[in-house]
């Protein structure tokens, strides 16, 4: 049976009568939801569709492959389903957004264009400028409007608190208990049992279906630019709402059940684990967080799956992704030129131009993106943030690479992301301390220490691990800053204690001048 489509609620928008010129609904290509935004209850002959492709969007940074080819063509196969429903489609590729509504209005003697909001400040400021009527974006369970009402006039607040409230408020795995609603398993959160190490017994992990590539798919690859990097387009990623609906089913299948107590874990054989890989359908509308959110529960409620991993999964979608989200609305436009620890530092070329590296933890996740244009969340944080965050790279500049690099990226999933939660650029509104650390941790989470040559243990010597040198380092070169962070007194105190503090950081400038010349 078809799962039933999700129906947002259309927001705010001005009826059209029938003896009025036809208006155009315009559909960003992160919005490519039927049922959503301005186009929810439309009707062909209701309106005509417009989407757009920029020209200089493309031209803009050096995007992933498999990132440029998921939206290029998922925009397509849109405008192809919404022709065979009967739309008017005008789908165009123009030198800049503007300029296709420009063409688009001149074409077709156009006077009222109606979007629904956004998902980019740019891109509210633009549809604004442009006089397109804006229509509330409902493809969160929580808008921005509301979680700056949550937020209020707090000085501080925590995602933790804002996910209990999500909880209660959608209903979301909650039962009845003797004094009201209560959470589902007895407690908010299992994240204490999901930070198990890597299993050591040679397990198989879920795999996902490849989608056979189509015409369409074809064309897309085939015009890509030169500049793009990374494999080829596989069919990993779906590029249709159906496609999408696929991919889920079997993650609840397949990958939600054994999805908990490895989440943090670091494979080197192992790309995705038993991660749900969903997060490029949710940010291109093919899914609505609700209806992931609610087939997780449903497993749980069913008994196919444990607490610990549906509730570690509904933490993801509705608690930090939706998080990320309010936070970017609550501290744009000035949070994006933050940068509390005036860092400098270029993106070192094993990251920006695939530089070989014998650090075997990033070269590991160095693969996983180059063929999949994806790594899980650790590797994300813990081996490019913490490589970014420990060598001092730009905050702006580690931004832009990773919004290029990953199929999922976005301006809005990116910067509260890399700004507040990989480089501490926030001064620490988002996370309490920096996420830095040393070998240890990686060595505790990954496989990838036992083949590296440099051992996670030493911080001095050529056969120190440069993760180890560069957190001591880090913190000496940032001790003044942290001197009134509670949180790190205990590891300011040890660094004081060191008695070669000197030669690693003698040691700290030959890892930063290997790694800006891509020879470490």
């Amino acid at each position: 049976m078809d799962r039933p489509r999700h129906r947002p609620r259309r927001g705010v928008g001005i009826g059209v009568s029938r003896s009025e010129p036809r208006p155009t609904v315009w559909v960003l290509g992160d919005q490519l939801h039927r049922r959503s935004g301005a186009l929810a209850d439309r009707d062909p002959g209701d309106c005509r569709v417009l989407l757009v492709t920029s020209v200089h969007k493309i031209d803009s940074k050096r995007w992933h492959r498999q990132r440029l080819h998921l939206v290029l063509s998922a925009m397509a196969h849109f405008a192809d389903e919404l022709r065979e429903e009967g739309f008017d489609v005008d789908h165009r590729t123009a030198p800049t957004l503007a300029a296709g509504l420009r063409a688009h209005r001149e074409e077709h003697d156009v006077t009222h264009v109606v979007a629904m909001e956004p998902m980019s400040w740019d891109g509210r400021n633009l549809l604004d400028r442009l006089g397109v009527e804006r229509v509330r974006n409902d493809q969160f369970t929580c808008h921005h409007d509301e979680f700056a009402t949550w937020a209020g006039d707090r000085s501080s607040f925590k995602m933790e608190d804002f996910y209990r409230w999500q909880r209660r408020r959608l209903d979301v795995l909650m039962e009845e208990g003797p004094d009201g609603p209560e959470p589902a398993g007895g407690q908010w959160n299992f994240d204490h049992d999901n930070r198990e190490r890597p299993p050591r017994d040679g397990r198989s992990w879920p795999t996902v279906e490849r989608f056979e590539p189509d015409d369409i798919d074809r064309e897309v690859i085939d015009a890509l630019p030169d500049s793009c990097w990374g494999a080829e387009p596989d069919g990993t990623w779906p590029v249709t709402r159906a496609q999408a609906l696929a991919r889920l089913d079997e993650f609840v299948a397949t990958g939600l059940a054994p999805f908990g107590p490895h989440e943090d874990a670091m494979l080197a054989a192992e790309w995705k684990l038993a991660h749900s890989v969903l997060s490029s359908s949710m940010n291109l509308g093919l899914l609505h967080p609700s209806e992931v959110v609610e087939a997780a529960a449903d497993a749980y409620w069913a008994g196919d799956a444990p607490i610990g991993s549906v509730e570690g999964f509904v933490r993801q979608v509705i608690g930090w992704r939706e998080y990320v989200w309010g936070v970017f609305w609550l501290w744009m436009p000035d949070y994006r030129g933050m940068n509390a620890l005036d860092a400098g530092r270029r993106v070192p070329p094993v990251l920006s131009s695939g530089a070989d590296t014998e650090m075997a933890c990033v070269e590991s996740a160095m693969r996983h993106l180059h063929d999949h244009g994806y790594t899980h969340h650790i590797e994300r944080l813990m081996v490019f943030g913490n490589l970014a965050l420990t060598s001092g790279v730009d905050p702006a500049a580690m931004t832009e690479w990773m919004w290029a690099s990953f199929v999922d990226g976005a301006e809005w999933v990116m910067l509260p992301n890399v700004i507040g939660m990989a480089l501490y650029a926030d001064g620490g509104r988002m996370a309490t301390k920096p996420y830095a650390s040393g070998g240890a941790y990686i060595n505790r989470m990954s496989d990838s220490c036992r083949s590296c040559r440099f051992d996670p243990k030493q911080r001095t010597g050529t056969d120190a691990c440069p993760f180890t040198t560069l957190y001591w380092d880090f913190l000496a070169r940032n001790a003044e800053t942290f001197a009134s962070n509670h949180r790190l007194a205990r590891q300011l105190a040890s660094m004081r204690r060191l008695s070669d503090l000197d030669d690693v950081r003698d040691r700290a400038a030959e890892i930063l001048a290997s790694l800006d010349a891509g020879e470490l």
